[in-house]
Formats: C-alpha cells, structure tokens, sequence
C-alpha cells in the first residue's frame, strides 16, 4: 500500500494481493483517522458482498470468487468503542459486464485499487441500534 497525503485528504493505492478492508482499517490506525469517507475505483477478486435483511436484522452474503472491475466503492471509517470500523459498498461488474452491489467485507487486490479519503476532522463514533440490530453513527 502507497499513501500520500495531501493538504485535506489523503491517495492510497492498493498493490496486488493486498486485502482492502484491512488495508483501510491499518490506514486508518496508522493515520489515526477516526472519521472518515472515501471513494475508491479498480479491480477485486475473492470479494465477498452482502445484502442486509431487515426483517432478520442479518446479512445474506455471496462470494464473488473471479476478477470485477469496481464501478464505484464508497464508505466511511469510524469508531465503535474503540475498534475502527470501515463501512464499505461497492457496485461490480463481471467481464460480461454484469453487475453486483452490497455491503463489502472483503476482497482482494489483484491488480491495483485507487482510494480517496477524506477525513472529516471529527471522530465518528458508532452505537448498536435496537430496531435495526446495526452499529449505526451516532449523530
């Protein structure tokens, strides 16, 4: 992983076989950013994405074994306790340019992936929510 910084947010570049969603949570340790967006564009393999049933309050969740090329990547980092939390989704597509969105859990580089992050210059904080089941931010 390559991270430059810049005046108010920060480019990181994933390398190959880099896992993302550890990748930001170790950015984020790293850089101390406790609150966060970022927006990101490249290639995953082994992706794991979900769909969050409200009436279960669980994901259902589906393995993306092959190569998709990220048509968007979005989320946020924040904190729940003190745990670093990376909210993820991302909308892919197949080489019959097919394509799939969810909740990202994770996901492997196998080529390059380009972030942005943002940092909101506060911390945000989450906090478990009884009618959803979720972690959601505490506004």
């Amino acid at each position: 992983m390559t991270a430059k910084k810049y005046q108010h947010y920060y480019v990181v570049r994933l390398e190959k076989n880099e896992e993302i969603i550890s990748s930001l949570n170790k950015i984020a340790e790293e850089k101390k950013i406790s609150g966060a967006f970022f927006f990101g564009l490249g290639v995953g393999k082994k992706l794991v994405l979900g769909y969050f049933d409200a009436r279960k309050k669980s994901y259902i969740k589906k393995l993306f074994e092959g190569e998709y090329e990220f048509v968007s990547l979005s989320g946020n980092i924040s904190r729940f306790s003190k745990e670093t939390v990376i909210h993820a989704h991302a909308a892919i597509t197949d080489k019959n340019f097919n394509a799939f969105g969810g909740h990202l859990f994770h996901g492997v580089v196998p080529a390059t992936l380009e972030l942005i992050i943002l940092p909101t210059g506060e911390r945000l904080n989450r906090k478990k929510d009884r009618k959803t089941g979720l972690n959601l931010l505490d506004l």
